[in-house]
């Protein structure tokens, strides 16, 4: 147990939380990414706020033997040059505040290059007080459910000849096409080439094989706002898409049209792309996060706006053009795959 002295080092998340935290790393260090005794751990970590505190204690007491560098005593080239030092197979965690820099190494994508499994807690800082007692409830791993639910989302979307979501009393938006191959970010790498990623998990993703081919209306409860952060209006934004695109709002705020008219100015108009299924039951309407990174995982839908999408590539669509991934998140009553419902009462049924 945590003791008083050291529970204040935590500032707002209280003890039984750093508690959790410990059980929730312990769960993914040993289900998801499966770190043994034979391979070495580096945690590499700062103590600018709270939650990264707490959650550098969890990993302390799951890792005794790992070695630990806080990044702003340590400097770049030392934690460049401790990367450098671990074998295929080992675990690196990086426990930040923000997102650790160093010129020209795009860190996970460089850890993945040298074989090394990779968990990795970014912008902690976004997420204060209750924030980041939510935060650490999302890192729950349970297998069956990230698993099993997740699978059977995957292979009812890639069997699917059409999708439809009903939001919060607007028109269905109708996704009136097949759909894309799904991916899957449940915690389970066995089909993959690379182990980890960023934390928390919890998503299936898609978008339409044709993306004229979406009409309708949802009503978006969340938006994220030019600085990567969640923007909440009071009354949720109903948009009007035909063809793939945006073509009108009803309830837009401010900050809303300002997103949409700074895709329109550089990429002509608004394309809706992703269908993201998001899994992590700690996130709900009402149980948010600042970060937008984090809240996408949140249990119901969310789609992008803009026409950049770096998993699926289709015709006419030239990376260089495309700029924007805005992430917005749907109130979300139900959703259909073909004839079968697949998402009620705030919950996966499948």
């Amino acid at each position: 147990m945590t003791t008083a002295a050291t529970a204040a080092e935590f500032g707002t998340i209280p003890s039984h939380v750093v508690d959790s935290a410990t059980q929730h790393v312990g769960d993914i260090l040993s289900t998801v990414v499966e770190h043994g005794p034979a391979h070495r751990a580096l945690v590499v970590f700062d103590t600018r706020c709270d939650l990264a505190r707490a959650l550098a204690e969890g990993y302390r007491r799951n890792l005794p033997d790992a070695d630990f560098l806080d990044f702003d005593t340590a400097g770049p080239d030392e934690v460049l040059a401790a990367f450098r030092q671990m074998q295929a197979s080992d675990l690196v965690v990086l426990v930040q505040s923000t997102n650790f820099r160093i010129d020209a190494f795009r860190i996970r994508v460089e850890l993945f290059k040298l074989g090394l499994k990779v968990i990795e807690h970014v912008h902690l800082s976004r997420m204060p007080g209750a924030q980041g007692e939510h935060y650490i409830e999302s890192l729950a791993y349970d297998a069956g459910y990230y698993r099993g639910t997740g699978r059977a989302l995957k292979a009812l979307i890639d069997g699917a000849g059409s999708a439809t979501v009903f939001s919060g009393g607007a028109k269905p938006l109708v996704f009136a096409s097949r759909l894309e191959p799904a991916k899957l970010n449940i915690g389970d790498y066995s089909d993959m080439n690379n182990v980890g990623g960023q934390f928390p998990i919890g998503e299936v993703f898609t978008e339409a094989q044709d993306l004229e081919a979406v009409n309708g209306e949802v009503r978006v409860h969340v938006f994220g706002d030019t600085a990567y952060m969640v923007n909440r209006p009071a009354v949720p934004v109903t948009l009007v898409i035909e063809r793939g695109r945006v073509i009108g709002t009803r309830d837009a705020t401010p900050d809303f049209e300002h997103v949409l008219a700074m895709i329109r100015a550089d990429e002509g108009e608004v394309w809706v792309r992703e269908l993201g299924f998001g899994m992590n039951r700690a996130f709900t309407i009402e149980r948010r996060v600042n970060d937008i990174g984090t809240y996408e995982r949140m249990c119901g839908i969310h789609l992008s706006l803009g026409a950049k999408h770096g998993v699926y590539q289709k015709p006419g669509f030239k990376r260089k053009d495309a700029r924007y991934h805005i992430d917005i998140f749907a109130v979300t009553d139900a959703v259909w795959l073909d004839e079968r419902q697949v998402y009620k009462d705030g919950h996966w049924v499948v």
